[in-house]
């Protein structure tokens, strides 16, 4: 297996991580694909969603791969009133990563990262490693810390 950016930064932060290998389906990149093909639940696989607050510009959210995120009170968390979903164009530029491998640890910028609530309730979730195809698994507070992400309601 490849080292991305995400397994070595996580290693370096001494935390706890599994990885896990998956068949990339170009037609579906959810995350509920990733669940079902890895036999876990779809509820601890968690999505990562870049937004655009009004005023306060780029932020991350990140949640359950069955679940939408609800824009306002994604706003809330960031402080704003407002938000939409980040063109899909900037999204690369912006964090480094393409859609279907985005991870909130190792963005190419630093931004304001938000974590559904709902995470906390599972012993260790799952969020993409860097690239398509590959996840890691490790506990909710550990990848928190990893992404320097606070825990909101998000869903």
């Amino acid at each position: 297996m490849e080292k991305t950016n995400v397994v070595r930064l996580l290693e370096a932060a001494g935390i706890s991580f599994e990885t896990l290998e998956y068949p990339v389906d170009e037609s579906d990149l959810s995350a509920v694909h990733a669940a079902r093909s890895l036999g876990i639940d779809p509820d601890s696989v968690f999505k990562t969603i870049v937004l655009r607050g009004e005023r306060t510009g780029p932020f991350v959210c990140v949640v359950p791969g069955p679940a939408e995120v609800d824009l306002k009170k994604a706003a809330r968390a960031a402080g704003d009133k407002a938000a939409s979903p980040l063109p899909l164009k900037e999204l690369e530029p912006l964090t480094g990563y393409i859609r279907g491998g985005c991870s909130p640890v190792g963005m190419k910028r630093k931004l304001p990262t938000f974590i559904d609530e709902t995470a906390q309730i599972f012993e260790r979730v799952s969020v993409s490693a860097g690239r398509r195809g590959l996840q890691v698994l490790a506990a909710p507070a550990d990848i928190a810390r990893a992404a320097d992400a606070s825990f909101a309601e998000l869903i």
